[in-house]
């Protein structure tokens, strides 16, 4: 389902006309609702970087929402996943920062100041410092583009229904519209998304060597 088939379907189920920015409202914050429930991995995504020596801060990506993993590559190609840890722990273990080293920790340390300006970039700080420039590689979690300006997406083409009905208990709210309409979009928007987490949180943390094929049990 693209842009234009999920905005005539939430106008048609409501029987109601809104304006573009509404559509794009509704929608949008539907995707938000859905990005925040359900951890698949269309959400993820992988960036490198590099950690200068001396230097115990490395800053986030734009898009950056939280981290899946953070991996410091050292001489060899070898990959040391770093621990995470609070910006405390970093800070009482290495208090001065001179103590320099292949990083093991890293914390969420906050915006970042360019031009003595605070930013909303957020920022990574290790421990130890690094002792040389190492290759880094990050793994995390971000919002994809809308489909609102993509026209089509991963969970438009793929969990429609989700979508559909996630926009349409926001356009149903806005509406302030009868309790029992209410109750049925959530509850149909809630069965979608189960069967979405069923596949993000389930069938892709797994796979059928590892954990078997799913058996029913015979009467």
């Amino acid at each position: 389902m693209n842009y234009a088939e999920l905005t005539a379907a939430i106008q048609d189920y409501v029987q109601s006309e809104f304006t573009g920015t509404e559509l794009a409202t509704f929608v949008q914050q539907a995707e938000q609702r859905i990005y925040n429930n359900v951890q698949f991995a269309y959400l993820r995504k992988n960036v490198t970087g590099v950690l200068t020596s001396g230097n115990k801060y490395l800053s986030a990506p734009l898009d950056f929402l939280s981290t899946y993993s953070l991996a410091v590559i050292d001489d060899d190609g070898d990959y040391n996943y770093l621990l995470n840890k609070d910006v405390n722990y970093v800070r009482q273990v290495y208090p001065s920062g001179t103590y320099e080293a292949i990083p093991k920790y890293y914390a969420i340390f906050g915006p970042t100041i360019v031009s003595s300006a605070l930013t909303n970039d957020l920022s990574f700080i290790v421990g130890p410092t690094p002792d040389q420039s190492y290759d880094v590689e990050l793994h995390y979690y971000f919002y994809p583009e809308s489909i609102v300006t993509a026209g089509t997406t991963w969970l438009g083409d793929n969990f429609d229904s989700a979508l559909l009905y996630g926009a349409l208990v926001e356009a149903y709210t806005f509406m302030k519209g009868e309790q029992d309409m209410m109750v049925l979009y959530d509850t149909k928007y809630k069965e979608a998304l189960a069967l979405l987490k069923n596949l993000g949180d389930g069938k892709q943390r797994g796979d059928a060597y590892r954990d078997g094929q799913l058996k029913l049990p015979v009467s």
